[in-house]
């Protein structure tokens, strides 16, 4: 799943040659919490919340946005071709409400917000761990399914320091949906973080093995 396929599309937009007034009025008929400032590019130059507006004095609603907006390098933001656990990670590191979503190019072309993520991971949580790991198997190549096992019962023997053998830990992943996962692990982003370690070590055995063979 791709950042995309999380984003609203219908978000709120406010362009740098409009005021501050204009931008409480696009929020308040949008019913959104922040908005980003863009230029007649669709290029992200700045970020606005409510809270933000809220604080501002109503002798200064005619002045440009611009002069209250927080500038484009202290957005958090995400692609729109990037993975979805990317903007995951971000909203648990971060701990912010919502996330511009670029393009490559660097317009904005929607929105990412926390509760969009949590009502699409609602929708994995009965999801068999078993079937994320097929995903993470497609995307790395090269590598064997048994191979992938092998580095999840190594990864496992470090992070716990129980025992596991690749079949025993293919038929928990089958039993285990992502939801008993993420409680299991202590989070959403160490389960993820475990996810991305097995890929790894997975990588690094095939290497060494070429090595060895070469």
């Amino acid at each position: 799943m791709k950042v995309r396929d999380l984003m609203d599309k219908n978000f709120a937009k406010i362009y740098v040659d409009e005021t501050v007034e204009d931008a409480i009025n696009l929020l308040k008929k949008k019913k959104r919490f922040s908005a980003p400032i863009v230029d007649k590019e669709d290029k992200l130059v700045g970020w606005v919340t409510t809270l933000e507006l809220l604080g501002i004095s109503e002798k200064d609603f005619k002045k440009p946005i611009t002069e209250f907006m927080r500038p484009a390098e202290e957005v958090i933001t995400v692609y729109e071709d990037n993975e979805a656990r990317d903007v995951v990670l971000k909203f648990v590191k971060y701990k912010v409400v919502s996330i511009p979503v670029l393009t490559r190019d660097g317009r904005v072309v929607g929105m990412v917000r926390n509760c969009d993520v949590v009502k699409t991971l609602a929708k994995l949580y009965e999801i068999p761990v078993y079937k994320i790991f097929k995903e993470l198997h497609n995307h790395i190549g090269d590598i064997s399914w048994e191979e992938l096992m092998e580095a999840a019962a190594v990864v496992t023997k470090r992070m716990t320091g129980k025992e596991i053998t690749p079949k025993e830990y293919e038929e928990r992943i089958k039993k285990t949906t992502f939801g008993k996962a993420i409680w299991a692990c202590g989070g959403l982003e160490k389960f993820f973080v475990g996810l991305i370690e097995i890929g790894m070590v997975a990588l690094a055995r095939k290497l060494a093995k070429r090595r060895k063979g070469g």
